[in-house]
């Protein structure tokens, strides 16, 4: 499911994730994208029991979900989207600085929900141009430790469902200043392609899949 305004981007995301379904797909997969746009008409044509037919694994790549949907990460989805909230959530319960008020969106936390727990991968940087990004960043221990603190507390608190979530923040001279979390490998996630292994996307399907992932690592030419 991607938004055609994304277009460009959506189709480089769509091509990689269905790399991983190829490569580590537990049965035979077949593979299906849809608009959202497209989504939405359909599923008013759709039964309930076509909806939540037990062999299909929704895969949404935007938030703009529609409500009609029932998929394992729907009440996540729902949470993310409330930017607002959320953030006022963190602020109040967290004691972090949110990007209401500060600059933000200059970082990316990948965490990788298994159902083992979670996996922190290497912060992705944003670079000077639209939809340009890098891996990784390489982040000292005391600024890292309370970035998971806050990654792990917010999924705690949305019982977050296996999946890769993108934690988007910045720094406010040494302070974590909080912007939004999504709940899906968005274009930061493209980073991580030839450089960690294994990359976000077939960590998203393993996550979707019930795959075990045991680690995630930097592939050592990433550091060259």
């Amino acid at each position: 499911m991607v938004e055609a305004s994304q277009r460009a981007v959506g189709e480089q995301i769509v091509s990689a994730l269905k790399d991983a379904i190829a490569l580590y797909s537990p049965a035979l997969a077949t593979v299906d994208v849809v608009e959202t746009s497209q989504l939405k008409k359909a599923l008013a044509n759709l039964s309930q029991d076509e909806v939540i037919d037990k062999d299909i694994i929704w895969c949404p790549l935007t938030l703009n979900v529609p409500n009609t949907l029932e998929f394992i990460g729907q009440n996540i989805f729902q949470a993310c989207k409330q930017e607002r909230e959320l953030r006022q959530w963190v602020e109040q319960k967290l004691g972090y600085t949110t990007g209401e008020s500060q600059p933000f969106g200059t970082f990316i936390l990948p965490v990788v929900c298994t159902a083992k727990g979670l996996l922190y991968a290497e912060v992705i940087g944003q670079g000077e141009r639209l939809n340009e990004y890098y891996q990784p960043v390489d982040l000292p221990d005391k600024q890292r430790q309370p970035l998971y603190h806050l990654a792990y507390e917010l999924l705690q608190f949305l019982l977050a469902p296996p999946a890769v979530y993108l934690l988007e923040f910045g720094y406010n001279e040494q302070d974590i200043v909080f912007d939004k979390l999504l709940p899906f490998p968005a274009a930061p996630v493209i980073a991580s392609l030839g450089v960690q292994k294994p990359d976000l996307f077939t960590c998203h399907w393993h996550c979707l899949t019930h795959q075990p992932i045991i680690d995630l690592t930097i592939i050592p030419k990433a550091f060259s």
